[in-house]
């Protein structure tokens, strides 16, 4: 498994368009991300600056992420969420969410094994 956290900018502007189509996001789409493996997905809002935390549990996530991609319902989803994000500076080669590196982790105790 695994852990991915990215974030990206909110475009103040669209911030309400953004949290009303999270407030019910797409049976096809949440399918979509289940189909590339994806579980475990939460997306926190903190002032104009999102943070997205999932669990990767497949084998070959650039063949999911790809067929996530093309994906005509998620597609379909993006066109609408796209817009109300701000991508940031540094996000390099990443896709729209700059990805953050995991500087920490807590292991599961004695107590949950």
């Amino acid at each position: 498994m695994k852990r991915i956290a990215q974030t990206i900018g909110l475009r103040p502007e669209r911030r309400t368009a953004y949290l009303e189509l999270h407030s019910a996001v797409w049976p096809g789409v949440e399918a979509a991300l289940h189909r590339a493996q994806i579980r475990n997905y939460s997306i926190f809002l903190h002032g104009d600056v999102l943070f997205a935390y999932f669990e990767y549990h497949g084998d070959d996530f650039e063949a999911d992420m790809a067929a996530l991609e093309a994906d005509p319902e998620t597609q379909d989803w993006w066109k609408l969420t796209d817009p109300c994000q701000e991508p940031l500076p540094d996000r390099g080669d990443s896709r729209q969410w700059t990805e953050l590196p995991e500087i920490w982790h807590l292991s599961p105790s004695l107590d949950d094994q």
